[in-house]
């Protein structure tokens, strides 16, 4: 890999720290600000929504800049949106706040997964963006439960305090360390690019995406609330509990990111399901301690395990349009990432408990699954139909081998 993907990485730290630390610090900002836990966790959807919104504006709106200059911008105006996070006086300006900061952290994943892609060979994409996914990981690993300790000793704002620093650590490293990536000879045409969506292809992965990430956070999201009022763990369990995601997630990442290349499929239908496993085994067991630690871990490890998998699916699906392709799958991620909070949040104010966050995950990871399985059978259709066009019959040398290679990648795949 390119020392840049890994400084593409150290950024993603930063990055997504900042959006999923808001799921141990749930408490003492409801407690703060007089919300309620469901609105406190409306924050998580507001960053999610930034994002979905800010991936494609923000990539139809850069497509023609230089792609460093883009990213050193967009990474600064993330900083500055925690430091306002870490000022605000009101719950209405903290949540103006995640919705800038989403925007900037939407076009940096966009921009920054295109340059990743274009850095390396095909048959290394769900590696390079595994490395990206790794700083995700790694935030996850260290990032969160760091907020939420910090939250617990030193108030929940002094979080942001410490993001708004990584983030300007990020910002040195891509100002000195990312090289000039030169545009395409023939200039981007956004008109152009948009035909990926007539695409069928294109929108499976893009709600196979949503689903998945969006059963995962749907019950990550309010971890925080079930460990102490349901598991009956102390509040002080809650970063090491998030950092076992963490831990888990950044193993899912390495054997996910070295796996799709070769198995793509097979990595997002076990994993998918994997996912949906352990969310059912979270609500049955969610009144034990060891289990919901145990499940935390392994939930970690399927999310991330399928991630390298869903962004190479899109890049492959959407290959003539890199920067689109990049901001569609973040926005997908981030559908998810909305629509999860939003779904627990609803089933909490319904008054079904904690538990049923995980339930509600369950049944979205099933949706997902499905899907999986029809993407693979179009796919494997659009093959044959390709074979059954061939010029070649069928006893020459050149039509057997085509049969085979197909074949041979169906098994892979």
């Amino acid at each position: 890999m390119p020392l840049a993907v890994y400084i593409l990485g150290l950024s993603v730290f930063a990055l997504g720290t900042s959006e999923f630390m808001l799921s141990g610090l749930l408490p003492p900002i409801a407690d703060d600000m007089d919300v309620s836990i469901p609105q406190a966790g409306l924050l998580i959807s507001a960053f999610a929504i930034g994002m979905v919104v800010g991936a494609p504006l923000l990539a139809a709106g850069t497509l023609r800049m230089p792609r460093r200059t883009t990213l050193i911008a967009l990474i600064s105006v993330f900083g500055l949106g925690q430091v306002a996070g870490a000022l605000a006086p009101t719950y209405e300006v903290l949540f103006v706040s995640r919705v800038v900061s989403a925007f900037a952290c939407a076009g940096f994943w966009a921009v920054g997964a295109a340059v990743a892609i274009a850095m390396v060979p095909k048959t290394s994409r769900a590696r390079a963006m595994a490395v990206m996914i790794g700083g995700l990981s790694i935030a996850n690993v260290l990032g969160v439960p760091a907020g939420a300790f910090l939250g617990t000793h030193l108030g929940w704002r002094s979080a942001f305090w410490a993001v708004g620093a990584a983030s300007a650590i990020a910002l040195v490293g891509v100002a000195t360390l990312i090289p000039r990536i030169p545009l395409p000879e023939r200039k981007p045409e956004l008109r152009r690019e948009l035909l990926i969506y007539r695409d069928r292809q294109v929108w499976l992965a893009i709600a196979i995406t949503a689903l998945a990430a969006g059963g995962v956070f749907c019950a990550f999201s309010y971890l925080a609330p079930l460990l102490t009022d349901v598991a009956g763990l102390d509040e002080g369990w809650v970063p090491t509990v998030l950092a076992l995601f963490g831990v888990g997630a950044l193993i899912g990442t390495v054997i996910g990111g070295r796996v799709a290349d070769a198995h793509l499929f097979g990595v997002l239908l076990s994993g998918v399901v994997a996912s949906t496993v352990f969310l059912a085994a979270l609500a049955l067991l969610a009144s034990s301690a060891v289990a919901v630690v145990v499940l935390s871990l392994l939930l970690g490890f399927s999310a991330f395990f399928t991630a390298p998998a869903l962004n190479a699916r899109m890049f492959n699906v959407a290959a003539a349009a890199p920067i689109l392709a990049g901001a569609t799958a973040t926005s997908a991620f981030n559908l998810g990432n909305t629509g999860g909070p939003w779904l627990g949040g609803t089933v909490i104010d319904a008054g079904l408990g904690f538990a049923s966050t995980a339930w509600a995950g369950a049944a979205m990871t099933v949706v997902a699954a499905g899907l999986v399985a029809l993407a693979m059978r179009h796919q494997r259709a659009g093959r044959t139909r390709v074979i059954a066009k061939s010029p070649e019959s069928p006893e020459s040398p050149g039509a057997q081998t085509a049969t085979t290679a197909t074949t041979a990648d169906s098994s892979q795949r």
